[in-house]
């Protein structure tokens, strides 16, 4: 897996950005210009676990919005089941993000789960120059917390000496 320090792959991939054929668009690296970026991936389409942090990302989007940080999601699943997958579950409907066909691009972040050949629930900080800032991973059947990444965006974006448990607004290590 690709980890804090190293570029973000290169990469251009279909995405489903809304609820029609036309909707279904390609991403790439240039996507949303020289913001943060927060990659998230999930193992599949049509399951119990992965809506609720789809969702949850979608229901918190502002606030990475007012970070200058725009949210990506994705995993092996192709643009078509995303697009399905939008259309019939209530709760991402309408998602303010695309959700990533990632076949390749998971390949080039080391984050294929070996026996099943789906995304772990990955996720990455990649700043405005396209390096990543923090990459974490869960098992497939434990959700991330969409608190803690928005925590530690703030601490990656205040460039300062963050304790543990650290939020924002919280004093900073002076040495």
């Amino acid at each position: 897996m690709l980890t804090v320090g190293q570029a973000f792959p290169e990469f251009s991939a279909k995405a489903c950005v809304g609820n029609t054929q036309n909707d279904l668009i390609t991403v790439d690296n240039t996507t949303d210009g020289d913001k943060w970026k927060v990659f998230f991936f999930y193992p599949k389409d049509f399951t119990f676990v992965c809506p609720t942090e789809i969702a949850e990302f979608g229901r918190r989007y502002q606030e990475f919005l007012d970070r200058d940080c725009v949210v990506f999601g994705g995993s092996t699943d192709n643009e078509f089941s995303h697009l399905a997958w939008r259309n019939s579950h209530e709760d991402l409907n309408a998602l303010p993000y695309p959700l990533i066909a990632a076949q390749k691009l998971s390949q080039e972040l080391g984050i294929l789960e070996p026996s099943e050949g789906v995304c772990l629930r990955a996720t990455f900080i990649v700043d405005p120059h396209g390096v990543i800032q923090w990459a974490e991973a869960n098992a497939l059947s434990v959700g991330r917390n969409v608190n803690e990444v928005l925590r530690v965006l703030d601490a990656i974006q205040s460039d300062e000496l963050c304790p543990c448990n650290w939020n924002k607004g919280e004093e900073f290590i002076h040495v």
